[in-house]
């Protein structure tokens, strides 16, 4: 019980820390926009690089947050028929979406990692940010849609309802 217990301490001082970390690049992006906007329309001044960080944040934004902050319960998906099956087929749904999700994305794993590496040749026109660095979040994202879907698939080969919530809700997922 007490190994739960970290467990789950661990997780939810996980689970704040990349919120704090999403929040950090929204709000960055936030102001970068309002200097773009600031700098361009009232001062007539160029502000390129405060473009440039907005689109970054962007981009780090939403694979960061797909892969680290949302929950099951936030994830997009065709509920219509999934919603209004018996609980194992949703469970045997689950478990071949899991492995065809997972089949992907190991897949194209070795291609996406030298893609990205591959871009240090290139980097951004005023901060000049690697691309590589720059798109290195999505080989993060990658993996962990891969361990995400393990997980999930695993979870519900075992007996778990996908439709069954057993995970915390944050207040946006309260009703």
């Amino acid at each position: 019980m007490k190994m739960r217990q970290s467990i789950h301490r661990i997780a939810t001082w996980f689970r704040r820390a990349t919120n704090a970390v999403a929040a950090a690049m929204l709000a960055v992006m936030f102001i970068s926009f309002l200097i773009t906007v600031l700098f361009r329309y009232v001062l007539n001044w160029p502000a390129g690089w405060a473009s440039e960080l907005s689109t970054m944040m962007w981009v780090w934004l939403v694979l960061f947050g797909a892969a680290f902050t949302l929950g099951e319960r936030d994830e997009i998906r065709f509920d219509i028929f999934y919603s209004n099956v018996p609980p194992l087929a949703r469970r045997v749904m689950t478990v071949l979406f899991s492995c065809g999700v997972v089949l992907l994305f190991l897949i194209s794993l070795p291609a996406v990692y030298d893609y990205v590496t591959f871009m240090k040749v290139q980097s951004t026109s005023y901060l000049r940010v690697r691309y590589d660095w720059l798109y290195s979040i999505y080989v993060v994202f990658a993996v962990a849609v891969v361990l995400r879907y393990l997980w999930l698939g695993i979870r519900a080969a075992l007996g778990h309802d996908p439709m069954v919530a057993n995970e915390p809700q944050s207040d946006s997922n309260r009703g």
